[in-house]
């Protein structure tokens, strides 16, 4: 390397992990980010760790829900836990809204939802073509409203579960 050539960068991941974060909480990250089954060799790659390391935090995660485990697979895969996932959003909306907000806010998400179904004459989204036009601008109006709209009803599903936990003290079933 001669004096003008520039430092390398260091690996971002390492550079992240170098924060004086744990080897559970790199686990934890890295599982988060997990959409389809992946090796803990892989995971443990990832989170910078050993592979048994990996495997133990995993399988804790796997215990408190965060993950699932696909234990029949040789090594085991883990992939993110979806629903847990929606229960922590649900969660922190009922945190931070009142009932009558949440409520309002559902309000406001099924007339969002009437509108959509209005404009494509159909109350499932998936039943919409957007490949059906020659014009590309047209198809890409059409992909954008199709995915806001699985978001609206998605949205939904989380502040009812939101208001479900406002309404029952943080409890989905009243006590």
């Amino acid at each position: 390397m001669t004096d003008f050539d520039p430092a390398p960068e260091p690996d971002a991941s390492q550079q992240q992990w170098s924060e004086g974060t744990d080897t559970f909480g790199r686990v934890y990250d890295v599982a988060l980010g997990i959409t389809s089954l992946t090796a803990y060799t892989d995971i443990a790659e990832l989170a910078d760790c050993s592979p048994n390391a990996a495997k133990k935090h995993l399988d804790r995660l796997a215990e408190m829900g965060v993950v699932r485990a696909d234990r029949d697979s040789r090594p085991t895969q883990y992939q993110r836990n979806e629903g847990y996932l929606e229960w922590q959003d649900a969660s922190r909306i009922a945190d931070e809204l009142t009932i009558e907000e949440i409520i309002d806010r559902v309000k406001a998400l099924e007339q969002q939802r009437k509108e959509y179904e209005t404009q494509f004459e159909t109350t499932d989204p998936t039943e919409v073509s957007v490949f059906d036009h020659e014009d590309h601008e047209t198809i890409h109006e059409r992909m954008t409203a199709v995915s806001e709209w699985q978001g609206v009803i998605r949205d939904i599903r989380l502040y009812e579960l939101a208001r479900q936990l406002s309404q029952n003290e943080g409890h989905l079933i009243p006590a």
